[in-house]
Formats: structure tokens, sequence, C-alpha cells
């Protein structure tokens, strides 16, 4: 099995011979690292939303001008997250020292689970519904100018959130994020809008869908309990909804859902719901919205390195027995991945990405 590429290569002076070339062909694009990209695979699945003709046709041209830049690319097609980790393994080990995610965060996410603790960079053509982490690291939301930035942009070295949870039929699993993570109401919602629902839909009636599912979810309650905060120990919560935010800009009108969040920190900003009332969470919603930072009462927010989530238990006053409230769901960067019990913890410095110079 080939060496995985070193990264420490991208920070060493061009030879003369690359100087040469860079003069004699002055209409190409080198990035900025010490020693240019070398080889790159773009991950796309022509599936996943749009005509699929145009958008195929869309990445085949960044492909064009990664070549121009002299870059060894390739366009690999997927037609499944499962199987957009696999080829991702496969192009990590065959060589590749940047893969690019083509699509919006439920991409980059899949890809993220190949290339945590890896060397290899994680580059972003975004091609999705909200293309948060894009808007966070402000990245062209043009694919050719997402490339360019992607060659002209520094390694950045971030950490990742971490989600151990019990998946769908009850086993143990561990994911990866970027975005965001979240219990309760927000997840709930990822459960009952299946995967593919917004293309079927349409995005109008996806979120008149999503209103409805709001307004009728029964807002239960969970436990949550913080470790390794910027303040005491604070006591166990009982709550309605939890979301452990790693992004400071989400893009579109909701831009800051939970302010002080950011990629540069070694934590998560945690923001977590006491109430049931869905009037505080429109508030809430409506401050972002309105890009202000009044307190609504009822919701808080903290930054810590580790939060853990576990079911309410509580007492049947008829019976005697104990009973365990319904089934909380958890998702990470939109995507549905299980249910509580759950802990939430940070992995510093465990993604490279190809971003925009700050």
């Amino acid at each position: 099995m080939p060496a995985l590429p070193s990264r420490n290569s991208l920070f060493q002076t061009k030879t003369a011979c690359q100087a040469d070339r860079n003069s004699s062909q002055t209409s190409q694009v080198q990035s900025n690292f010490g020693e240019p990209m070398r080889k790159a695979a773009l991950l796309f699945n022509p599936n996943s939303g749009g005509t699929r003709s145009r958008r195929q046709a869309e990445v085949e041209s960044v492909v064009d001008v990664l070549r121009d830049a002299n870059v060894e690319a390739e366009l690999v097609l997927t037609d499944s997250a499962v199987e957009a980790e696999q080829k991702a393994r496969q192009l990590m080990h065959a060589g590749c020292d940047t893969v690019f995610a083509c699509g919006g965060d439920g991409t980059i996410h899949t890809i993220v689970q190949v290339l945590a603790h890896t060397p290899v960079a994680l580059a972003i053509l975004p091609m999705g519904t909200a293309n948060a982490l894009a808007h966070d690291l402000g990245l062209p939301m043009n694919l050719k100018g997402a490339a360019l930035a992607a060659l002209r942009g520094a390694p950045r070295r971030i950490a990742l959130g971490r989600v151990q949870f019990l998946d769908l039929e009850g086993k143990p699993g561990t994911r990866f994020f970027v975005v965001a993570a979240g219990a309760g109401v927000d997840a709930h919602l990822f459960y009952k809008l299946h995967v593919g629902t917004k293309q079927r839909m349409g995005m109008a009636a996806y979120y008149a869908k999503a209103w409805h599912l709001w307004f009728s979810y029964p807002m239960t309650r969970f436990q949550i309990e913080f470790g390794d905060t910027e303040s005491d120990q604070l006591p166990i919560s009982d709550v309605t909804e939890l979301m452990a935010v790693r992004i400071r800009n989400f893009g579109g009108v909701l831009q800051e859902l939970a302010p002080g969040a950011s990629l540069d920190r070694n934590d998560v900003r945690v923001v977590f719901c006491r109430t049931a009332s869905r009037a505080a969470y429109l508030l809430y919603v409506t401050r972002g919205l309105l890009r202000s930072n009044w307190k609504v009462p009822g919701i808080e927010s903290v930054y810590s390195g580790r939060v853990s989530c576990q079911y309410r238990l509580g007492s049947d006053s008829a019976s005697g027995t104990s009973k365990v409230d319904p089934k909380i769901y958890v998702e990470t960067d939109g995507e549905l991945v299980g249910t509580l019990p759950a802990e939430i913890t940070v992995v510093p410095y465990a993604l490279t990405l190809l971003a925009p110079r700050k």
C-alpha cells in the first residue's frame, strides 16, 4: 500500500524548475503552498439533485481548471455516502494529497469521516442547499471560484467535533462533525424528513413540512451534563434541545446561530434550551435573523469540551415502575445518525482544510 503523502511538503520552497515553469505559463494558476497541490480527486454524486448533465459538466470544468494549474486531477463519481467513503479511502491510499467534496454539508460530513487524522486535505466545491461550512470559510459560491480559492489558499488544521451515540439499530456509533451536532427538536425533524425529501418535494414544501412537524413535536425532555467548560461545573440540566456548534457563519438569512462559535477554537459553542416554549424558540431564531444578541429566557449557551446527553429517568406514579421517555434522536452536520445516550467531545488538530487566507 503506498504511503500517505506528507503534508510537510506543502510548506517547502518551490524549486527553480517550478519557478521557470511558472514564468513560461503565466496563464496558469499556482497555489500559494510552498509546493503546489499535486494530486487531487473530486468526489461527486451526479444524482444528488439538480440537472445531472449540467451539474456534472460544471464539475468537469473544475477538473480542467486544476489540470491547467499542473494538478493531476480526477473526477470520481459516487452513488451513495457509503460508496463515497470507500472511494475517498481508496484515493487517499493512492497518493491524493487533496480530496474535493463536491456537494453540501452532508457530502463534506461523509468525506471528513475518512480524512480525519490524516495529512490529506479537504477542499470544497459548494453544491448543496445550505453550504454552511463554505459560507463560514468565505468560499466563493461558484465552482471555479471555489477551486481557485483552494489552489491559492492555505492549509488550515482545525479541530473536529466527535459524537458517540447509539445508531438506529441500537449499536454504538461514532461520527465526526465539522459544522454542528444536535439532539432533540432539530434531530427529530431530520428523523421525520427522510433523506431525499428536499429533492422530491422542493424546498418550499420541505420547509412547510418541517414547520408542521416542529409545531407537533412534543418537546420531550432529556438530561445533559457538561464537562471542561470555561466556567464552573454546570449542574445537570433538563432540556428540550441541544446544539453543539463549531462555525460562526451559517450563511443565508440565519447566519449566527451560536454567537462565539469558531473553527479556530478547540471546543464547541453549546446552545441548550431549558424551556419547552415554542415562542422562545422562535424568538431565538428571530434574534439570529436580526443579528442581535438579546437574552432569550430559557435558552442559554456555553463553551464546552464535553457534553453528555442521557434519557431522563422518571417514575410512573400509577404503577410505581420506572419509565424512559420516547426516543430522542441525534444528528451531525444535518445527517440523522442515531439516538441517545450520546457524548459530544472535541478532537484538536484533526482535519486539514484548504480555505482562503484570513
